[in-house]
């Protein structure tokens, strides 16, 4: 009986013991401290480039593992000299507190340790008896799962510091504006007396009890031989903290870009080193900030610009706005690096890339450069003139619009809204059918991230392409980062999303800097470094866009207003070019070039006149380095055989020559419309011969068009100044000079022009129909609407 007694007593000793052991052994949080912290970012040597304060109102940084010696030495010293050795719980430390406790009649000394200061600052408790005793075992717990380094670290990020200032890292930058690491053993000792009594930071108070404080405690380092006679001596002659200083802002819109990513991915913590350097950071942002004096004369208030290495995508630079807080005007907090704008002309070099990919051209096929109506949309050149015919090389480089909408007619504008996705744009949440031809022209949204992230794509494919011996990886279409990402092996495949061959022939056309309207400027930008760049302006002198592409770097510069104002003379080149230039000047400058890809280039026969593959009828032929995609691009569709007569002066036929007395000669000939402008640049151009009198011109085709309108064309015809009814002016182009052609609208004859064939008309609101006839008898019709303003 007495033995099962004695079991059962065993038993529930044993079950309380347990029970209490266990209420021990989970007395803790999963999570000590839960309390919002800021976000803050670092450059890529871990200096800070920026903080946002807590959610709570606090300066509170991220736990940081990492605790300075000096700080480690001032806190031992100060609060718990005992700490290395203790479990948690200081005997001697609480006996003499409790003596002098009741020697004085009242609190005076807690006798905490640093380990039970860590469990009040996390449970935020009163300091009664009891709680003292819960502190205890929760100390001693602490002790049994983490080490002494990690419980500093933990008293380091949540320590008081006075005001509205938490943990070291914060009070460091707050108080003396550096690093803790950086910190002087003055300063130094001078927070590590702060926690114990918060207060003492006050701005003009309690100055020099503080002083007394870290006087007294550096007296105590020298008693302790931590530091020396001299080290003290110099330390007690710092000043201590007088008032809060603020943080760096050095990248505030990257700062927030993180603070927004961060919403969509909570699990990462709010505090990273990013890939920012923060000299090259610095002086970005000096460069905006010095054009921008200038610009602001011209009611041009905003600027932006990134820079990022074409190897790894990681963003060097991130200025993403004037960053002025106290003129509400310049709307400072618009990060317009992420904000989706209108782009200009900076999507032309995909399309150019794009086309000879699929050996639509080759990087000089002439496309044509004449007036132009698609369905109602009518593209203009900036400088509102035409060159009939154009290389697509040069086409690019001047940025000619009716070229590019040409182009993207024939590449079909719902493959290149699809290839812009695969290339990781993002903005053109729109489908293909709401931009349509004008998507090439700026008339959809991108921003400033996406576009330099695509031109660093492009180059990365160049640059791996021997790399990866002749494959790609598709992941090298990427958008930029801003912080290290971990490293992915690579997936080589036969084919990328663009060739390298099209990559580097694009890269080439944009060497060249000049514009319509601006051909003297490049001057300007002479440089020892070879850069490929792009300049962009938006519809209504709303955006300027500039960037440009080396084989290590890339630069995107954005000029304009943030609420969308256009003005005169926000242009890409004079506006965001001379500070795209200037960043270049501050990056390390190589004359190293992209390394032509041989085996994605093919040595061709091309056309001199016409730069299409070279056909049986070209006699002026260049070999040439093409994209090996070009292959398969057309023939030169513009030389064909003529034939003359003996003085080459006149264009006969069997009818009225005898064939052996025939000369038959290769001729470049362009469509009438082309030609019409083509000859007016060109000098070189000839003109085919008029046939002879005694010869019917019967195999000649199309020899007169219509440059405007065209055919379907929708018109809208506006009032004059003094309110009357305006009119149309009618062009076509003749291949026969000297000629006539008779105008006629509706079967009515109008007149007739000669040489020059232009023709005003005031047609009516309604369906018209308006034919030509030239003297030969060649005949030309077309239909057209007249759109009723009241409707």
């Amino acid at each position: 009986m007495k033995l099962h007694i004695k079991s059962k007593k065993k038993v529930v000793f044993g079950s309380v013991v347990l029970i209490l052991f266990s209420l021990w052994w989970f007395c803790l949080p999963r999570y000590l401290f839960i309390s919002a912290t800021s976000f803050v970012i670092d450059d890529n040597h871990g200096q800070l480039l920026g903080a946002s304060i807590a959610s709570d109102g606090q300066w509170r940084f991220p736990y940081n593992s990492k605790v300075p010696e000096k700080f480690k030495a001032c806190i031992i010293a100060f609060e718990d000299q005992r700490f290395e050795h203790h479990p948690g719980v200081d005997i001697m430390a609480l006996g003499r507190a409790v003596r002098q406790n009741i020697r004085a009649r009242h609190v005076v000394s807690g006798g905490s340790t640093l380990t039970m200061q860590v469990i009040r600052l996390a449970t935020r408790n009163h300091r009664t008896i009891w709680q003292k005793l819960v502190e205890v075992f929760r100390a001693m717990r602490l002790e049994l799962t983490h080490s002494k380094t990690e419980i500093l670290a933990l008293y380091c990020s949540n320590a008081p510091f006075g005001s509205n200032v938490v943990g070291l890292d914060a009070a460091s930058w707050r108080y003396f504006g550096r690093n803790p690491a950086q910190l002087s053993w003055g300063e130094m000792a001078a927070l590590a007396v702060l926690p114990n009594s918060p207060s003492l930071v006050h701005p003009g108070k309690n100055r020099l009890i503080l002083i007394r404080k870290r006087n007294q405690l550096l007296d105590k380092l020298h008693h302790l031989h931590v530091i020396d006679a001299t080290t003290a001596l110099l330390a007690k002659q710092e000043p201590v903290p007088d008032k809060p200083m603020p943080l760096p802002q050095l990248a505030p819109h990257l700062l927030d870009r993180f603070k927004n990513n961060h919403a969509t991915n909570p699990d990462n913590g709010t505090r990273i080193t990013t890939t920012i350097n923060s000299v090259l950071q610095q002086n970005v942002a000096d460069i905006l900030e010095r054009h921008h004096q200038v610009l602001k004369a011209n009611d041009i208030r905003n600027a932006a610009a990134i820079v990022l290495d074409v190897e790894t995508g990681q963003t060097l630079a991130y200025v993403g706005n004037i960053f002025h807080t106290n003129d509400p005007e310049l709307e400072s907090n618009v990060d317009v690096i992420a904000a989706p704008r209108s782009p200009g002309s900076t999507l032309k070099p995909l399309l150019y890339a794009a086309s000879m990919h699929d050996g639509l051209i080759l990087p000089n096929s002439l496309i044509p450069d004449i007036p132009t109506q698609i369905a109602g949309y009518h593209p203009e050149n900036f400088d509102l003139g035409y060159d009939g015919a154009v290389p697509a090389s040069r086409a690019l480089a001047r940025s000619l619009n009716v070229p590019a909408v040409k182009l993207l007619q024939q590449y079909k504008y719902e493959r290149f809204h699809a290839f812009l996705r695969k290339a990781g744009i993002t903005t053109l949440k729109q489908p293909a059918d709401f931009y349509g031809l004008s998507l090439i022209l700026g008339g959809g949204e991108n921003n400033l991230w996406e576009l330099s992230g695509a031109y660093a794509d492009m180059a990365r494919t160049l640059n791996h392409y021997r790399q990866y011996r002749g494959l790609y990886n598709l992941s090298d279409f990427h958008n930029p980062v801003y912080k290290v990402a971990v490293p992915v092996k690579p997936v080589l495949e036969k084919s990328g999303l663009l060739d390298a061959g099209s990559i580097y022939s694009t890269f080439q056309a944009m060497e060249e800097v000049m514009r319509p309207g601006d051909e003297l400027l490049w001057q300007q930008f002479s440089s020892t470094q070879r850069i490929a760049w792009k300049t962009g302006t938006s519809f209504g002198f709303r955006d300027g866009w500039a960037i440009g592409v080396t084989p290590r770097f890339v630069v995107g510069v954005w000029v304009g207003n943030t609420n969308g104002e256009g003005r005169p003379g926000l242009i890409g080149v004079n506006t965001a070019a001379p500070i795209l230039f200037e960043i270049f000047r501050q990056l390390p400058v190589t004359r190293d070039w992209f390394d032509m890809p041989m085996g994605e280039m093919a040595r061709i026969g091309v056309c001199h006149e016409s730069g299409y593959r070279a056909g049986d009828n070209c006699d002026h032929v260049d070999t040439v380095w093409v994209p090996k995609t070009g292959l398969k691009s057309p023939v030169c569709p513009f030389h064909q055989l003529v034939h003359l007569d003996a003085t080459r002066k006149w264009q006969v036929n069997s009818a009225c020559e005898a064939p052996a007395n025939m000369v038959h000669q290769s001729w470049f000939v362009l469509p009438p419309s082309m030609e019409y402008y083509y000859k007016t640049k060109n000098y070189q151009y000839k003109q085919l011969p008029p046939f002879r009198a005694d010869c019917s011109p019967v195999q000649q085709q199309r020899p007169m068009e219509l440059i405007y309108p065209k055919d379907g064309a929708k018109i809208y015809i506006p009032l004059e100044a003094d309110g009357s009814r305006g009119r149309m002016i009618c062009t076509a182009a003749h291949r026969q000079p000297g000629i006539k052609i008779f105008w006629h609208l509706d079967d009515r004859y109008l007149g007739e022009t000669l040489d020059y064939h232009q023709f005003a008309l005031n047609p009516s609101a309604g369906r018209h129909k308006l034919t030509l006839v030239d003297a030969n008898g060649a005949r030309l019709q077309i239909g057209f609407d007249v759109l009723d303003k009241g409707k």
